[in-house]
């Protein structure tokens, strides 16, 4: 599972928070966490400032309470908690697999748990929109020449004719106990 692990984990950079202009990069790479940061000011003690690095081994990083807070402050918590995460040797294989694996992978799920995937990462939700796991559904589920519905994807987009052409056998589909539901909400 290692040699699915590139040799940088995780990598950012942006402007640090407001008054400052200062600029970062954190990167956590295998072995060890790196902060660099550029100071950007008009005031003249500050001009030609060099650039500033440091480097931590992954338990140090764990450590420095004072690194985890100027991290915290300029990318915020969320970015904080997955360093630390990736630090402890808590990685997300599933993140790291290419898309084409996972897009054969999201071929053998239902479309209703394609739907709830989507919904756990913006790599997700581009991937579960794609027109690749839409093509899949519209080809497995029709009857009508492949070319033709080629032809008429090219405009529509796949995700649209399967809502479209399919929408009545999915609503037929629905639980039981969602139809009653609704049968007592439309009720007076």
């Amino acid at each position: 599972m290692a040699s699915l692990l590139s040799e940088i984990l995780f990598e950012t950079a942006g402007q640090g928070p407001p008054t400052s202009k200062d600029f970062y990069q954190f990167v956590v790479t295998q072995k060890e966490v790196i902060w660099r940061w550029w100071k950007i000011s008009l005031r003249t003690e500050c001009r030609g400032a060099p650039p500033g690095e440091m480097k931590h081994l992954h338990q140090d990083f764990l450590n420095d309470s004072v690194l985890q807070e100027q991290v915290a402050v300029v990318f915020g918590s969320r970015i904080l908690e997955y360093a630390l995460a990736l630090c402890r040797g808590h990685f997300d294989y599933l993140e790291r697999l290419p898309d084409k694996l996972l897009l054969k992978i999201l071929s053998y799920i239902s479309l209703q748990d394609i739907g709830c995937m989507s919904q756990t990462s913006s790599r997700f939700r581009k991937l579960c929109n794609s027109d690749e796991i839409w093509k899949q559904a519209v080809l497995g589920h029709c009857d009508i020449n492949p070319e033709e519905i080629e032809s008429l994807a090219k405009v529509m987009g796949w995700k649209n004719i399967f809502e479209f052409y399919f929408k009545k056998e999915r609503d037929s589909a629905a639980c039981p106990a969602e139809e009653e539901d609704k049968d007592n909400t439309e009720s007076p």
